[in-house]
């Protein structure tokens, strides 16, 4: 990838990919790879499903940066496409069991026990009850639906002010804050009543709920979807401190920014490279041009998808010589 040391403003790096220069282009979608893969990770929870959908979004960019018009940040803009796709994706692994927060909780009563996860060879027991941390406080999210599951994430745990995430949606910022509203009463009323982590009181611990996650097969010890760094994990217990002294109503949003910043597979970069590397110069020519990107899908398979190109790359390609 492109060196990104001299930091240059990324509404510059988009008028240079705009005018077909490469680098920059490979270079935009550095700086907001992660960005983009977070968003659909807390929206859809499988990393999988996350990748997928961060990988059309990122298509979507690449493929419309024409169309930026420089009406609000770049970053909005993103944002704005990432919303529209995730809006109206299909149903993630988990949204196909369509959980409520009834469901939620029953599951959560019957999952708990005092037995120990026993041997699971080389995984550090911090990194097990993360990934049990996890994987329930990002279930917890799609008990929402989509809007206010995306208004949630955007003011609570990204903490847009208002208007920037009202501009994002696309709504007038009264009904945003409506929209806020309702989704963090349901978080927060859903783990005072069944978070021991939020609510000391309430029996459900990630450490009574490790077994049977892994008995379950939701939990993998040897390939854990969401817990890697292992020191990090074992400092939680004093950043839960810090979380129990704030009030209950701020106690849910912090639990979420306390998750390590997901960061997207490298798997990601490659396949947007391999787009920006053999576009053919025709492509540039007509805002109409339709373009054949194969990807794999979360199942394995390859499937061909017509992606719309609305005048990112310039008539003169200089990387294509």
């Amino acid at each position: 990838m492109p060196d990104d040391s001299q930091e240059t403003p990324i509404e510059q790096l988009v008028l240079r990919a705009r005018d077909g220069d490469r680098a920059s282009l490979e270079t935009i979608v550095v700086r907001i790879q992660d960005k983009v893969y977070g968003l659909a990770l807390r929206m859809l929870w499988h990393p999988e499903d996350a990748r997928d959908a961060a990988q059309e979004i990122l298509i979507r960019v690449v493929t419309r940066l024409g169309s930026f018009r420089g009406e609000s940040a770049f970053l909005t803009w993103v944002y704005q496409v990432a919303v529209n796709h995730l809006l109206s994706a299909r149903a993630s692994r988990l949204e196909e069991q369509r959980l409520t927060f009834d469901l939620f909780a029953r599951d959560l009563d019957e999952g708990l026990t005092e037995r120990p996860a026993g041997a699971e060879g080389a995984v550090d027991d911090a990194l097990l009850l993360e990934e049990v941390k996890v994987g329930c406080t990002l279930g917890m999210l799609s008990c929402l639906d989509r809007p206010h599951r995306l208004a949630y994430i955007l003011g609570e745990i990204l903490e847009m002010d208002g208007p920037e995430a009202a501009r994002i949606l696309e709504i007038h910022p009264t009904s945003y804050r409506k929209r806020l509203s309702r989704a963090r009463r349901d978080i927060v009323a859903f783990m005072k009543a069944k978070c021991g982590l939020v609510n000391p009181d309430r029996p459900c611990r990630c450490r009574r709920r490790v077994r049977c996650a892994i008995d379950r097969g939701r939990v993998d010890p040897r390939h854990l979807l969401f817990a890697s760094d292992a020191n990090r994990a074992r400092r939680f217990p004093s950043v839960l401190a810090g979380i129990r002294r704030l009030e209950e109503a701020r106690r849910a949003a912090a639990l979420y920014r306390s998750h390590a910043d997901p960061a997207a597979p490298e798997s990601l970069a490659r396949e947007i490279r391999r787009l920006i590397a053999t576009t053919p110069r025709s492509l540039a020519a007509e805002e109409t041009a339709g373009t054949s990107v194969r990807i794999a899908d979360r199942r394995g398979q390859s499937k061909v998808r017509r992606r719309r190109v609305l005048g990112v790359f310039s008539r003169r390609l200089p990387w294509r010589g």
